[in-house]
């Protein structure tokens, strides 16, 4: 085969690869697991926490095994920190069958609202209540387990600037959460002190390279600092960003596919 079209030959395999990995990652998501130690925690109890955000009404060729998996990883409640919908979305019937689905794991389901929540016409919120999801916008709960406590809060996403009065009082020896969709909101925000922070709106910048990460973010220069991952904040406090299930414009993951989460935290 002459030289020029063993190179043709070559970029098409190359072009169908990358189009076939493309595919695979934006249709097909995982479980990411991660495992965090606090001496908040007792001794061999472990809570097991699922996060999911950013779905923007992605609709998946195997929607089965992702609802198998979270049910399969026995969470003690789920988060979903913002973007179910996305701010073109019409036909809501999709999105409430997906929460219908995490309300039948029998364990608490809690939200905090995104961007595209708010840019959407249609306010879903009620809607959620009523298929059974815990709206936590600018609110705190407790959650127990066996009488471990953990204090759970919320942030809107247009909350701004931040409202503090939910953050007075913070029990210092009990576990705190907090579920917020934009992390910037608390990267650069001492005030705002969690064990764990746990966020989305990344979507780990969609495109990502070997050894290099994400090459856009929204929001910072270009290969952002902060994009997925578990990340300490000067003021201690963890923060996870999850990069979600949909994305944004165009059908587009490279080097970072598709994923929900599986936070397990233990004594130490």
């Amino acid at each position: 085969m002459p030289v020029n079209k063993k190179i043709i030959v070559f970029i098409i395999f190359c072009l169908v690869f990358l189009v076939g990995d493309v595919f695979y990652e934006v249709n097909f998501p995982k479980l990411n697991s991660i495992t965090l130690k606090s001496a908040k925690i007792k001794n061999g109890e472990e809570v097991r926490i699922i996060q999911i955000t950013d779905l923007h009404s992605q609709k998946f060729f195997n929607l089965t095994a992702l609802f198998q998996t979270i049910k399969n990883s026995q969470p003690d409640f789920i988060v979903v920190t913002g973007d179910l919908i996305d701010k073109k979305t019409k036909d809501y019937s999709y999105v409430y069958g997906f929460v219908d689905e995490l309300a039948k794991l029998n364990c608490p389901v809690y939200f905090v609202s995104g961007d595209h929540e708010q840019k959407n016409s249609q306010n879903i919120l009620g809607e959620l209540n009523r298929h059974g999801v815990e709206i936590l916008n600018n609110k705190n709960i407790v959650f127990e387990k066996d009488g471990q406590i953990i204090h759970l809060y919320g942030l809107d996403y247009y909350n701004r600037p931040v409202d503090f009065d939910i953050f007075k009082d913070i029990p210092q020896e009990d576990y705190s959460i907090l579920l917020v969709h934009n992390p910037y909101l608390v990267i650069n925000n001492e005030n705002i002190k969690m064990d764990l922070i746990l966020s989305g709106d990344t979507h780990g910048g969609q495109i990502r390279l070997p050894l290099v990460g994400a090459i856009f973010v929204p929001g910072q220069p270009l290969f952002p600092k902060y994009s997925k991952g578990l990340y300490q904040l000067n003021n201690s406090s963890l923060l996870y960003i999850d990069s979600g299930l949909g994305y944004t414009l165009t059908p587009i993951r490279f080097f970072n596919r598709s994923q929900i989460s599986l936070i397990k935290i233990g004594g130490q």
